[in-house]
């Protein structure tokens, strides 16, 4: 099983943090332990040659009989059993030990009969060298942790922050702002040094740039080709309209409204395109006006009040949403066919296969269909772009119990 860890723990600058305090612990561990060892081994060998050399005055004058000086003694009171056990033996030998309540440097040799000829050298002053130089390299470490600490989190901060710019811009053209760039100072000046989030954000305002050139260009095509289609299918339909009735005029004048629509489907979704549509606002009623576009559509919807609202909003745009919403249920749902109107709240439903996989994750699709369905797949299209100039949320689903579920939440 993998530990949890809380989602800001993730971050980068968290773990940079946490490698930088790591690699300063370490080095500051490293270097105050080679440094603590090496001047507590120079203190003791100094002070073990100066009681080694008091221990030779001190063998010189026991062998010629002449009166030991002070911290002189054989077998003195205080002197450690292992370091007598060892001069009794014949071998000379040290030790730092507690005598009298300070620390003491005892050198002591065989000085006959089993016995230990000792001197005491005081090793206080060294003890609380070797403490303070403790507590200095102590202080001193956390001194330059934290200082490095802060000069790394500053570091740190800067990057993560460009990182930060470059993620908001992408999510931004992702959401369809295709106007957004990182504009990072960095890819306007070649004389500085170009790191790799500069090269990022040049790489996604390049990619913006294309994508966005791109659409432009499928949008005016299909703008122009729509437009252009109008003219000959204004002839075409007129045309139509004189030849002798019959089942071949049937199906000219109904293959020449279906292009005659295409066509306008084509042009409203250019204009959604481009991002311009202005609002037309006026106070409505939405269970009056989902009646009206049921009456309209001239086919058999139910519509359920449950609360009904007034709503500042487009009356036409909202009539195109709801008629296109309750056009599809009916060409490719089956009945009943509900509007239930719930405060700011309209939802379309039909009792078929419901909407597939594909619609319900990302959206109408233009010219997508799937199942051997009719249509272009622009209704739904238009109805979610008009949708977004109105400042509602529509949202596409499936009942559980099956059949399509559109919801417009005006605002």
């Amino acid at each position: 099983m993998r530990l949890g860890l809380p989602r800001w723990a993730g971050t980068l600058a968290v773990k940079a943090a946490v490698f930088i305090t790591v690699m300063c612990c370490t080095l500051a561990a490293l270097l105050g332990v080679l440094v603590h060892v090496s001047v507590s081994n120079e203190t003791v060998g100094q002070a073990r040659e100066l009681a080694l050399s008091r221990l030779d005055e001190a063998t010189t004058a026991f062998e010629s009989g002449d009166r030991l000086m002070s911290g002189m003694g054989v077998d003195p009171d205080g002197l450690p059993e292992s370091l007598r056990e060892l001069a009794a033996s014949g071998e000379r030998g040290t030790m730092v030990a507690d005598h009298d309540g300070r620390p003491t440097m005892w050198a002591a040799g065989p000085a006959g009969g089993g016995r230990a000829l000792a001197v005491e050298v005081d090793y206080s002053q060294q003890s609380r060298t070797i403490n303070d130089l403790g507590r200095a390299i102590i202080w001193s470490s956390a001194l330059a942790i934290g200082v490095t600490l802060l000069v790394g989190a500053f570091a740190v901060t800067r990057v993560t922050r460009r990182l930060h710019t470059t993620a908001r811009v992408a999510r931004r053209i992702s959401g369809g702002d295709l106007d957004a760039r990182v504009d990072d100072p960095r890819t306007k000046d070649p004389t500085r040094p170009q790191d790799e989030v500069a090269s990022v954000a040049a790489a996604l305002d390049s990619m913006a740039a294309s994508l966005q050139g791109k659409l432009l260009s499928e949008q005016r095509f299909t703008a122009d080709v729509a437009h252009e289609l109008r003219t000959p299918l204004t002839g075409l339909h007129a045309a139509a309209e004189l030849l002798p009735p019959g089942r071949p005029t049937e199906l000219v004048r109904d293959r020449v409204a279906a292009l005659r629509t295409l066509t306008e489907d084509l042009l409203e979704i250019s204009r959604l395109d481009t991002g311009r549509e202005r609002l037309d606002v006026d106070t409505e009623q939405l269970a009056a006006l989902a009646e009206r576009v049921v009456r309209a559509a001239g086919n058999h919807t139910e519509v359920r009040v449950v609360r009904d609202a007034t709503v500042e909003t487009d009356r036409r745009r909202l009539e195109r949403v709801l008629g296109n919403l309750i056009a599809n249920a009916h060409r490719h749902g089956r009945p009943p066919f509900v509007v239930t109107v719930n405060g700011p709240v309209v939802s379309v439903r039909d009792h078929g296969d419901g909407y597939p996989l594909y619609l319900v994750e990302h959206g109408p699709q233009r010219f997508r269909t799937e199942g051997g369905a009719k249509g272009h797949g622009l209704g739904l299209t238009i109805a979610l772009g008009q949708a977004e100039v109105l400042g509602a949320r529509l949202t596409f689903g499936n009942a559980e119990e099956g059949g399509a579920v559109a919801t417009l939440v005006l605002r």
